[in-house]
């Protein structure tokens, strides 16, 4: 095979980064927008020693599977990887992409049960980053996510994961810019103030908190006028916050943010307890997929465990430790965000959780220092999963269970298998929780005895 070359090819399975997979002369060929049971033409587009990366140029035969996309964009925008296919048939894959990876990676023979459905198959996302630009020649405002493999903006005008609203509340944004004379960023020329539109969206009242993250270190009149003409233009509109990033980065959020236009929070429910989220908080962005698997995990201890002592790592707002609270004897809780610490410790009292503890500290050097033991550790990192001076430490404080609540497949099969040559047993079988239909995204539960 040669790159540009045009091929014919059957799409046998399917990757856990959602690309179908075929054969040609021996080698993988990884190809985009492909179902299993596709019979397309491909363009080879990179060679490497093992396998290729092909985009589909025609579909000769389709897949049974294969459906018209919701989205006019699917294609282009990259969001939604399986928009393309039906969801039981995605459920099917997500199912089978964690068995593989659980043998591939972990070299783990465990048992994965199907994955929990999302209620919701679109609608579902209620938390929006939207990157801004502007173009050079006609100076047009644009906001949506970037094109696979690039940093250029696909203008998203309507997006069918997220609240209708939020469609109304970007195009808003980019037409009233203009009158407010606010450009959006040029990301080369390090120039322009609007970087990004965060919006975080309450599945419970439907209220929404909107950010604008600027290339500035402090507002500016026409700024707050701009932030206050979307607070009025919409009742929805808990509160609309500035963060400020001046700095040359991809990291989408500053450290500073200040709340101009009414509240910095919107409140989310879940098993009976209230939640602040604010703009720079971690909260799951499908508070009702994310309920099944709060239930699973309070349910699994309040089974095994008459009142436990439980540690929360990498707890954000300190959501698992307040929704496990009532069946706990108490319950310590570890973040590294300070912001998120410091709603904590508010939720906390507003929902009357008086046996709970929260340290702002890293979570390893928390591990390092603790002389506890506990009954139930619940590890809930980000998708580049556990150090392992963290398992290390999870493994010496745990005397019984350890909850491990993972976003990425195959980080959690590299730190099961860790844990299992220190001699740990996955005990129960592992649970997926379909958390962002449209995506190969898919959530586990793994249960490890210590």
């Amino acid at each position: 095979m040669r790159e540009n070359e045009i091929i014919t090819v059957r799409i046998e399975s399917f990757s856990n980064l959602g690309f179908g997979v075929a054969h040609h002369d021996g080698m993988a060929v990884f190809v985009e927008n492909a179902c299993p049971g596709d019979v397309v033409e491909v363009k080879i587009e990179k060679v490497h020693k093992t396998y290729a990366n092909a985009v589909t140029k025609t579909i000769i035969t389709s897949s049974e599977h294969r459906i018209k996309p919701v989205c006019p964009l699917q294609k282009v925008c990259g969001a939604c990887q399986l928009g393309f296919i039906d969801y039981d048939y995605q459920l099917e894959l997500k199912h089978q992409n964690v068995k593989d990876v659980m043998k591939k990676i972990g070299g783990l023979d465990v048992v994965v049960n199907a994955p929990i459905p999302s209620s919701q198959k679109y609608n579902y996302r209620h938390k929006i980053q939207y990157p801004v630009s502007q173009t050079k020649n006609s100076g047009r405002i644009l906001a949506g996510y970037y094109k696979p493999k690039t940093h250029d903006i696909v203008n998203i005008k309507y997006c069918p994961v997220q609240p209708e609203i939020c469609d109304e509340i970007i195009e808003f944004i980019r037409e009233k810019a203009f009158d407010y004379a606010i450009k959006g960023y040029v990301e080369k020329a390090h120039s322009g103030d609007l970087r990004h539109v965060v919006l975080r969206v309450s599945a419970d009242s439907g209220k929404i908190l909107v950010t604008l993250v600027v290339n500035a270190t402090q507002t500016f009149k026409a700024l707050r006028d701009f932030a206050k003409c979307i607070f009025d233009e919409f009742d929805c509109v808990a509160g609309v916050c500035v963060n400020f990033n001046p700095k040359k980065t991809n990291v989408i959020m500053g450290e500073k943010t200040e709340c101009v236009c009414g509240k910095d929070y919107v409140i989310e429910r879940i098993l009976g307890k209230t939640f602040k989220i604010g703009a720079n908080t971690f909260f799951q962005v499908n508070p009702k997929s994310a309920e099944n698997i709060f239930k699973y995990v309070k349910d699994y201890i309040s089974s095994n465990f008459k009142l436990p002592m439980v540690l929360d790592a990498y707890s954000g707002v300190s959501a698992f430790g307040i929704t496990v609270s009532d069946i706990a004897k108490h319950v310590v809780c570890v973040e590294e965000n300070k912001d998120a610490c410091e709603l904590a410790h508010e939720i906390a009292r507003e929902n009357k959780v008086k046996n709970i503890e929260i340290n702002n500290m890293d979570a390893g050097k928390f591990f390092a220092q603790e002389k506890r033991k506990f009954d139930v550790v619940i590890l809930d990192p980000p998708r580049s999963g556990c150090t392992e001076e963290s398992l290390d430490n999870a493994f010496k404080v745990c005397s019984g269970k350890i909850i491990y609540v993972s976003c990425n497949p195959a980080t959690l099969a590299r730190d099961l298998k860790y844990l299992k040559d220190k001699g740990c047993k996955i005990t129960e079988t592992i649970q997926p929780f379909d958390m962002f239909p449209q995506t190969y995204h898919i959530e586990n539960v793994a249960i490890i005895e210590v």
